[in-house]
């Protein structure tokens, strides 16, 4: 029988831990061609969107499909999670917890492949909902000593700070302007709503890696073309996903400081079929938009966490 798992039952089964190995599986998977991948597609509604993004790990036994409503700046979520081989609907869950946690984790996943293993030093732009499980997990794959946050809403900012500080037991330093969260940094990430590039791309260090997060429309730009014009290795989560979502990489490409071809999926660099970093000076940028085997294989293995501790509602079908 079906399970419906509400955001309360997902917040005590959810851990980084288990994002990060679920979400390297789905792109070992992706890596392997043993996933499909349906890019997020957009209804429009009176007042906002309705959007659905589907996928499949086959040898995993799952399926499923994500699907949330946008309006006047609400934003709904509902995973539903399928067995691949008998199609039994296993569980319908609500997807906000489980959604910030797996974009988390995947730029977890790109930092372990992708930055230098020492980088300890952390630039972030955001401070709100998203931040939050990216501070994790680069925390969970690099020995991070050094966080730096920007954001517009200073107030928030710095609650954002000292919440995450006291978490982490890392100290936590709002920065006074955009190029602190950038200069001196190994890591920067961009997780923001802005239309408009958060940072120069002149200011970042030899040897920087990049996790840009917060856009996925072609609208919205948070890294600038330079940015992307001095990253020796552009990686994506889906190479369809990002033409179709990556307003960053499309304007490198109109600037021709990208080509579409160099750009490699992330499965690609966690299989080992294309580095991820060649040289510790290099940069580096993974560009993430968010795909459905990320929030399957998530689901998947909440799934079974509940099960084993009786969690959840039963469905009546």
């Amino acid at each position: 029988m079906a399970i419906f798992l509400r955001e309360a039952d997902i917040e005590k089964l959810v851990t980084m831990k288990m994002a990060l190995e679920a979400v390297e599986q789905a792109f070992r998977l992706q890596g392997e061609g043993r996933t499909d991948n349906a890019p997020r597609r957009r209804s429009r509604l009176g007042d906002g969107f309705l959007q659905v993004m589907s996928g499949s790990l086959p040898s995993l036994g799952l399926a499923g499909s994500k699907s949330y409503t946008s309006i006047g700046g609400k934003v709904r979520f509902l995973v539903h999670l399928w067995g691949a081989q008998d199609g039994e609907l296993l569980a319908v869950m609500e997807a906000d917890r489980l959604g910030q946690m797996r974009t988390g984790a995947a730029s977890g996943v790109a930092t372990k492949f992708m930055s230098r293993p020492e980088s300890s030093r952390l630039g972030i732009f955001g401070t709100g909902w998203q931040a939050q499980s990216q501070v994790l997990a680069m925390c969970a794959v690099r020995p991070i000593k050094t966080i730096v946050a920007y954001g517009r809403d200073l107030e928030r900012r710095d609650k954002f700070c000292k919440d995450m500080g006291d978490i982490l037991g890392i100290p936590i330093t709002p920065a006074s302007s955009p190029e602190e969260a950038v200069k001196g940094m190994d890591i920067v990430i961009t997780a923001t709503n802005s239309k408009e590039p958060v940072f120069k791309g002149e200011w970042l260090e030899k040897g920087t890696h990049i996790n840009a997060v917060g856009a996925n429309h072609l609208l919205r730009q948070e890294v600038d073309v330079e940015a992307v014009r001095r990253s020796a290795c552009v990686v994506v989560d889906s190479a369809e996903q990002a033409r179709l979502e990556s307003g960053e990489l499309a304007r490198a490409a109109e600037s021709e400081a990208f080509f579409w071809d160099d750009a490699r999926e992330l499965g690609a660099v966690v299989v080992g079929d294309f580095p991820g970093r060649e040289d510790p000076a290099e940069l580096t940028l993974f560009k993430s938009l968010g795909v459905a085997i990320e929030d399957v294989a998530l689901a998947g293995k909440i799934y079974a966490a509940a099960t084993k501790a009786g969690v959840g509602t039963p469905l009546p079908f």
